[in-house]
């Protein structure tokens, strides 16, 4: 008998089965993270050693405007300050002499208390608030003139009490609030430079190396200008020496020297009253080289640059103001050509730095944090303008 074919089905091989599924999944895998690295966002380089230097002269810059901010709200406090405790001064004044003229009126009311004087007169001396009185004649009538007087002095007093005391209360909300932004800009100044430093102190040794030679280079180049400038204006003032040589000369010929050289000696005399102040403005800032910067400071020991000027022409004898967005607008205004020693020149945009001119394209001032006072040229800042504070 032939044997029976097997119907027993093959016996499945499944080894190759999973191999091949676990490769797929690597394999996708693989997909899935070369698909994210290549939508990810490129790693950000780190900035170079010019950008860390724009960055942080930006930061001081403007720090130094926020030092003006804070120099500006710290002198409006001082003034507000002055202004309050003055009113509070006459307002206690004020209470004082009316506290006097109800004793005076007290001793009326008891002097006809003992005449018999009936109660509701007693009753509008003492009172606290007697202005409902006033309207009523048979009460007035019953005063002497001198009684009628104090009234009349005791009404107008508690105006003048109430009047203070609302200008004490609205002056005190001024100050609350310049208060305020003083502390806001005091922050503010003290968050740019912190950025500053982080930022200095994430630069490795090379790095500050180079960070220094482009200092050195941009400290070169501005006193490159400083020198280019000097020799215009030595020129300038050569030409017009050789030109005032000429007309004397010229007029002494011609017989007419007294009236020329009266026209000359006012215009010296003029030049010469300046010049002297400026001599004083100059050795007083001389005097602070060395002295470090510290913002808001006005000496003696440490300076801001509007600081500086304004002690430094203090000195000479002339007034300026806090701010240097108040001290360019004292005085007449010079071009950089025409600059003389003693002048301030202002820098930036928003006029947040200033020094004095001392010649030769050169200046003293207060440059920013960790800085000391020091002679640079006016070139190493964009300048803003010029003035002639006398």
């Amino acid at each position: 008998m032939p044997a029976l074919a097997s119907h027993r089905k093959p016996r499945t091989r499944l080894s190759a089965t999973p191999a091949v599924g676990l490769t797929t999944a690597a394999l996708a895998s693989v997909t899935l993270l070369s698909t994210q690295s290549a939508t990810a966002a490129p790693a950000r380089p780190a900035p170079t050693i010019e950008e860390v230097q724009k960055k942080v002269d930006d930061l001081f810059r403007q720090a130094g405007t926020e030092t003006q901010k804070y120099n500006a709200a710290k002198a409006a406090s001082a003034k507000q300050r002055a202004e309050v405790d003055a009113l509070l001064q006459a307002a206690a004044e004020r209470a004082e002499k009316l506290n006097e003229t109800r004793r005076e009126l007290g001793h009326y009311a008891a002097a006809q208390y003992r005449d018999g004087a009936i109660a509701p007169t007693a009753t509008f001396f003492l009172a606290d608030d007697p202005q409902s009185y006033f309207d009523q004649d048979q009460l007035m009538d019953r005063m002497t003139s001198r009684q009628q007087k104090v009234v009349a002095d005791f009404r107008t007093q508690q105006n003048e009490a109430a009047t203070k005391r609302a200008e004490a209360t609205k002056s005190l909300e001024t100050l609350t609030a310049s208060q305020a932004e003083l502390r806001t800009s005091k922050q503010q100044v003290q968050e740019k430079l912190s950025e500053a430093r982080t930022l200095l102190s994430k630069l490795t040794a090379e790095e500050k190396k180079r960070l220094a030679e482009l200092e050195r280079k941009k400290e070169a180049e501005a006193k490159r200008k400083a020198d280019e400038l000097a020799r215009q204006q030595a020129a300038a003032a050569k030409e017009e020496a050789d030109r005032a040589a000429k007309e004397k000369t010229a007029d002494q010929s011609s017989g007419t020297g007294t009236g020329s050289s009266t026209d000359t000696g006012s215009g010296s005399g003029s030049d010469s009253g300046y010049a002297s102040k400026a001599e004083k403005v100059l050795a007083f800032a001389r005097a602070q080289i060395g002295k470090p910067y510290v913002w808001g400071a006005t000496g003696p020991s440490s300076y801001d640059c509007s600081g500086l000027t304004q002690a430094a022409w203090k000195a000479a004898g002339v007034s300026l103001p806090r701010t240097t967005w108040d001290q360019v607008e004292v005085g007449t205004r010079v071009a950089t050509a025409d600059l003389q020693p003693g002048d301030l020149v202002f820098f930036y945009d928003d006029i947040s730095h200033v020094g004095i001119y001392k010649g030769d394209g050169m200046m003293i001032h207060a440059p920013k944090p960790g800085a000391n006072v020091r002679e640079e040229s006016i070139y190493y800042m964009p300048i803003y303008g010029s003035v002639r504070p006398a």
